[in-house]
Protein backbone atom coordinates (compact mmCIF):
# COMPACT_ATOMS: atom_id res chain seq x y z
CA UNK A 1 0.00 0.00 0.00
CA UNK A 2 1.36 3.41 -0.95
CA UNK A 3 -0.38 6.72 -0.34
CA UNK A 4 -3.63 4.97 0.59
CA UNK A 5 -3.91 3.09 -2.74
CA UNK A 6 -3.81 -0.71 -2.76
CA UNK A 7 -2.17 -2.69 -5.59
CA UNK A 8 -5.67 -3.31 -7.00
CA UNK A 9 -6.18 0.43 -7.47
CA UNK A 10 -8.75 0.64 -4.68
CA UNK A 11 -8.30 3.50 -2.27
CA UNK A 12 -7.84 2.23 1.27
CA UNK A 13 -10.28 3.71 3.75
CA UNK A 14 -8.26 4.55 6.82
CA UNK A 15 -10.25 5.91 9.73
CA UNK A 16 -9.36 9.45 10.67
CA UNK A 17 -7.17 9.97 13.71
CA UNK A 18 -9.20 10.63 16.87
CA UNK A 19 -6.99 12.47 19.34
CA UNK A 20 -8.64 14.37 22.15
CA UNK A 21 -12.20 12.97 21.81
CA UNK A 22 -14.40 12.68 24.84
CA UNK A 23 -15.76 9.34 26.00
CA UNK A 24 -19.23 10.19 24.68
CA UNK A 25 -17.79 11.12 21.29
CA UNK A 26 -15.80 7.87 21.16
CA UNK A 27 -18.94 5.85 22.01
CA UNK A 28 -20.90 7.61 19.21
CA UNK A 29 -18.04 6.90 16.82
CA UNK A 30 -17.97 3.23 17.84
CA UNK A 31 -21.75 2.94 17.41
CA UNK A 32 -21.51 4.53 13.97
CA UNK A 33 -18.80 2.08 12.95
CA UNK A 34 -20.75 -0.90 14.34
CA UNK A 35 -23.77 0.18 12.30
CA UNK A 36 -21.57 0.51 9.21
CA UNK A 37 -20.11 -2.97 9.84
CA UNK A 38 -23.59 -4.43 10.24
CA UNK A 39 -24.73 -2.81 6.99
CA UNK A 40 -21.68 -4.07 5.11
CA UNK A 41 -22.08 -7.59 6.55
CA UNK A 42 -25.72 -7.71 5.42
CA UNK A 43 -24.67 -6.47 1.98
CA UNK A 44 -21.95 -9.14 1.76
CA UNK A 45 -24.39 -11.88 2.84
CA UNK A 46 -26.89 -10.78 0.20
CA UNK A 47 -24.19 -10.85 -2.50
CA UNK A 48 -22.98 -14.27 -1.27
CA UNK A 49 -26.50 -15.68 -1.70
CA UNK A 50 -26.60 -14.37 -5.27
CA UNK A 51 -23.15 -15.84 -5.95
CA UNK A 52 -24.21 -19.21 -4.50
CA UNK A 53 -27.26 -19.20 -6.78
CA UNK A 54 -25.02 -18.56 -9.81
CA UNK A 55 -22.66 -21.36 -8.70
CA UNK A 56 -25.65 -23.72 -8.44
CA UNK A 57 -26.74 -22.83 -11.98
CA UNK A 58 -23.21 -23.39 -13.28
CA UNK A 59 -23.05 -26.78 -11.54
CA UNK A 60 -26.46 -27.76 -12.96
CA UNK A 61 -25.44 -26.83 -16.50
CA UNK A 62 -22.04 -28.51 -16.31
CA UNK A 63 -23.30 -31.63 -14.57
CA UNK A 64 -21.58 -30.81 -11.29
CA UNK A 65 -18.09 -30.26 -12.67
CA UNK A 66 -16.80 -26.86 -13.60
CA UNK A 67 -18.13 -24.93 -10.63
CA UNK A 68 -15.57 -22.83 -8.89
CA UNK A 69 -12.00 -23.19 -10.11
CA UNK A 70 -10.30 -25.98 -8.22
CA UNK A 71 -13.55 -27.55 -7.15
CA UNK A 72 -13.57 -31.31 -6.97
CA UNK A 73 -15.75 -33.35 -9.31
CA UNK A 74 -18.36 -35.48 -7.49
CA UNK A 75 -19.06 -38.99 -8.77
CA UNK A 76 -21.64 -41.63 -7.93
CA UNK A 77 -18.91 -44.25 -7.40
CA UNK A 78 -15.27 -44.06 -6.32
CA UNK A 79 -12.48 -44.38 -8.86
CA UNK A 80 -11.62 -47.81 -7.41
CA UNK A 81 -15.19 -49.03 -7.93
CA UNK A 82 -15.30 -47.60 -11.47
CA UNK A 83 -12.05 -49.40 -12.36
CA UNK A 84 -13.40 -52.60 -10.78
CA UNK A 85 -16.51 -52.38 -12.99
CA UNK A 86 -14.40 -51.79 -16.12
CA UNK A 87 -12.03 -54.70 -15.42
CA UNK A 88 -14.93 -57.01 -14.51
CA UNK A 89 -16.59 -56.34 -17.86
CA UNK A 90 -13.29 -56.73 -19.72
CA UNK A 91 -12.58 -60.17 -18.29
CA UNK A 92 -8.87 -59.91 -19.02
CA UNK A 93 -5.84 -57.59 -18.89
CA UNK A 94 -6.21 -54.01 -20.13
CA UNK A 95 -3.82 -51.14 -20.78
CA UNK A 96 -3.90 -48.20 -18.35
CA UNK A 97 -4.98 -45.83 -21.14
CA UNK A 98 -7.87 -48.10 -22.12
CA UNK A 99 -8.97 -48.40 -18.50
CA UNK A 100 -8.85 -44.61 -18.20
CA UNK A 101 -10.96 -44.18 -21.36
CA UNK A 102 -13.56 -46.74 -20.24
CA UNK A 103 -13.82 -45.15 -16.77
CA UNK A 104 -14.34 -41.73 -18.39
CA UNK A 105 -16.87 -43.14 -20.87
CA UNK A 106 -18.95 -44.63 -18.06
CA UNK A 107 -19.43 -41.10 -16.70
CA UNK A 108 -16.64 -40.78 -14.14
CA UNK A 109 -15.55 -37.11 -14.00
CA UNK A 110 -12.17 -35.80 -12.91
CA UNK A 111 -10.71 -32.31 -12.90
CA UNK A 112 -7.18 -33.73 -12.66
CA UNK A 113 -4.70 -32.49 -15.25
CA UNK A 114 -3.09 -35.95 -15.10
CA UNK A 115 -6.03 -38.34 -14.79
CA UNK A 116 -4.02 -41.18 -16.36
CA UNK A 117 -1.48 -40.89 -13.54
CA UNK A 118 -4.26 -41.02 -10.95
CA UNK A 119 -5.71 -44.15 -12.58
CA UNK A 120 -2.25 -45.72 -12.67
CA UNK A 121 -1.63 -44.97 -8.96
CA UNK A 122 -5.03 -46.44 -8.08
CA UNK A 123 -4.25 -49.63 -10.00
CA UNK A 124 -0.91 -49.96 -8.19
CA UNK A 125 -2.24 -49.27 -4.68
CA UNK A 126 -5.51 -51.24 -4.73
CA UNK A 127 -4.78 -54.90 -3.95
CA UNK A 128 -7.79 -56.06 -6.03
CA UNK A 129 -5.82 -55.22 -9.20
CA UNK A 130 -2.60 -56.84 -10.38
CA UNK A 131 -0.16 -56.09 -13.17
CA UNK A 132 -0.11 -58.91 -15.68
CA UNK A 133 2.71 -57.27 -17.68
CA UNK A 134 4.15 -53.81 -18.13
CA UNK A 135 1.28 -51.32 -18.38
CA UNK A 136 -1.36 -54.06 -18.30
CA UNK A 137 -3.70 -54.64 -15.36
CA UNK A 138 -6.38 -57.16 -14.51
CA UNK A 139 -8.42 -58.30 -11.52
CA UNK A 140 -6.57 -60.32 -8.93
CA UNK A 141 -7.44 -64.02 -9.24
Amino acid sequence: MHDGVLKTGIVAMRPPATPGLSLAQLERLMNTRRAEMSKLTRQRDKLQKRLDAVDSKIAAISGGAGGRPGSRARNAVSLQEAILQVLTKAGGPMKVGDIMDKVSNMGYRSTSANFRGIVNQTLIKDKRFVSSSRGMYQLKK
